[in-house]
């Protein structure tokens, strides 16, 4: 299967997305009828959709989208991690219609002020209880935060995390010396596997392949075919070139592959760390 491990999914007539009142193209409802032709366009057989927002009601919302198009294999939601009550929680959502394409879960690490917010103990503790039921984890955070992801996935070994973004480098630049440093110590961690994802959206309005290349080489270089997965971000990567050139980038940018290792990284990596199915 090819398989498309990252993308959105909202509807502003259900509930705000906040984040994107200053980004006019994403101020709008985006649909799997939206994201539809793109998937047929590349041959793209299964999905991943991901949570957006900290609200408990989006998770059952992406659920009940898994279980009537066929095309989602499955749902990375949320639960909040520092509460109490975590493991009923996990269990209300893998009971509820849909629960068997909960795949994983992920948190706005991101917009949190802590830097060390994923070292907390109930959050660890809520980490534990992810990997209790047989779930992934999806990191969001930013570069600033790497070195708390690296304490945390060294020490919750029995989770599955995954790198979303890859860390969100900034992609304006040459990769930062510390952005380096951080995927070099990651790479060591036999539990984390990466996104090949959001850096197209990161990156400047007119970015070119040749500007994305040395962050996908130092990837590969790093963690090899066998622990990256391609993402398309969609609909974010729309503030860059869209679906189509973030897909053509990441093919070009792997073109030296063998057929093998990239069916890894389009599609096999993902059906493996997320339990995919079907």
């Amino acid at each position: 299967m090819r398989i498309d491990a990252h993308h959105h999914v909202w509807d502003l007539t259900v509930r705000d997305q906040p984040w994107t009142a200053g980004l006019p193209i994403l101020r709008r409802t985006f649909t799997i009828e939206d994201l539809r032709p793109a998937l047929i366009r590349h041959s793209i057989d299964a999905t991943i959709v991901v949570q957006t927002v900290c609200v408990a009601a989006e998770t059952p919302e992406l659920l009940a989208l898994a279980s009537r198009e066929e095309v989602v294999a499955g749902v990375v939601g949320w639960v909040e991690l520092g509460a109490g009550g975590v493991e009923e929680a996990l269990a209300e959502l893998l009971a509820s219609p849909g629960g068997d394409y909960l795949v994983g879960l992920r948190h706005q690490v991101q917009e949190e002020p802590d830097p060390w917010y994923l070292a907390r103990p109930e959050v660890r503790r809520g980490l534990r209880a992810i990997a209790s039921a047989g779930l992934a984890y999806d990191v969001v955070v930013i570069p600033e935060q790497l070195p708390a992801v690296l304490d945390t996935v060294r020490a919750v070994p029995e989770l599955r995390f995954v790198l979303d973004h890859a860390g969100k480098p900034s992609v304006a630049q040459p990769p930062a010396p510390e952005w380096l440093e951080s995927m070099t110590g990651l790479a060591e961690l036999e539990n984390l596997t990466v996104k090949l994802s959001g850096l197209t959206s990161a990156a400047p309005p007119d970015w070119t392949s040749r500007a994305l290349e040395p962050f996908v080489d130092a990837l590969l270089a790093r963690f090899g075919p066998e622990r990256l997965m391609f993402g398309s971000d969609w609909p974010v990567c729309l503030l860059g070139r869209g679906y189509d050139a973030t897909i053509s980038a990441m093919e070009e940018l792997t073109a030296q592959l063998s057929q093998r290792e990239t069916d890894l990284l389009f599609g096999s990596v993902a059906a493996g760390v997320y339990g995919l199915s079907r």
